[in-house]
């Protein structure tokens, strides 16, 4: 998923995002606006693990995502 379909379609997942990252608070997510590394940071900051693996999980989102937007 590109840049620009993630924030395209940021309203639309927030609640997938927020049932994938429980600790990510809607303001976490409002200021967000579909800014790949803006999740990425808030994920490594909230639950408290590396940069990589925040950047893992938030790619696999991703790949989730946009296997269901694109059937």
């Amino acid at each position: 998923m590109n840049q620009d379909m993630l924030r395209g379609q940021w309203k639309q997942l927030t609640p997938n995002i927020k049932q994938h990252w429980g600790k990510l608070t809607d303001a976490d997510l409002k200021v967000s606006e579909g800014s790949v590394e803006y999740l990425t940071d808030k994920v490594e900051k909230r639950y408290g693990i590396s940069h990589s693996e925040a950047e893992k999980q938030v790619r696999e989102f991703e790949t989730q995502i946009s296997k269901h937007t694109h059937h």
